[in-house]
């Protein structure tokens, strides 16, 4: 899809409440009893390639060049790149879902399959995404609360992830989850430089 039929996509599905083919938004259905945490296998990839898109289209095409985002989109997140990820065994994901419906994603790496720091005492938080229709319905919290009892039942000392500067949003959701900045690293999308901060939450003293 060029970036372009993304945009008018992506437009699509605010007017009809819709998530691609991730499915219809029922706001009387939306409570915690009813959202799932479902493991992400080869078979998602589909589903998967879509949130992963719209999401990461919604936090961040408001403020990067067209050209930059339709490199990533097409790259970061081709079916080369998610085929690659679900199958390695030091990498994982998870959906949340709403009667089967994706309403969310998470994604883990361990060992040498973090981006930075490859540390066998730690999980990289990579991802958490969230479609801004369900923004402020915990559905973020949930992710991360799978997130921590992964990384409590790997006997990990610390999670750690990135999260870019500007995203102030998300740093203060990491905040409140005892989180803390450590270090700054670069992000590239496309030609331009993006400073992320570095974050980590110590579940052991060391």
């Amino acid at each position: 899809m060029n970036i372009a039929a993304f945009v008018s996509a992506v437009k699509t599905q605010k007017k009809n409440r819709r998530t691609f083919k991730i499915g219809i938004f029922d706001p009387e259905k939306l409570s915690m009893e009813n959202i799932a945490i479902k493991k992400i296998t080869i078979n998602d990839i589909e589903q998967l390639q879509e949130i992963s898109r719209l999401t990461f289209f919604e936090t961040f095409s408001a403020v990067n060049t067209e050209e930059n985002m339709k490199k990533y989109l097409d790259e970061g997140f081709s079916t080369e790149k998610l085929t690659a990820e679900l199958n390695d065994p030091n990498t994982v994901f998870y959906f949340a879902t709403l009667d089967n419906k994706v309403i969310g994603y998470l994604k883990l790496n361990f060992g040498r399959s973090q981006t930075e720091l490859q540390d066998d005492k730690a999980v990289e938080i990579e991802r958490i995404y969230v479609p801004k229709e369900f923004h402020g319905k915990k559905i973020g919290q949930l992710l991360y609360q799978k997130a921590r009892q992964i990384a409590e039942h790997k006997n990990v000392e610390y999670v750690w992830l990135g999260v870019w500067e500007e995203n102030q949003r998300a740093i203060r959701f990491y905040q409140k989850n005892g989180f803390v900045e450590f270090d700054k690293h670069i992000f590239k999308l496309g030609d331009e430089e993006q400073t992320d901060v570095m974050m980590k939450l110590q579940l052991k003293s060391k």
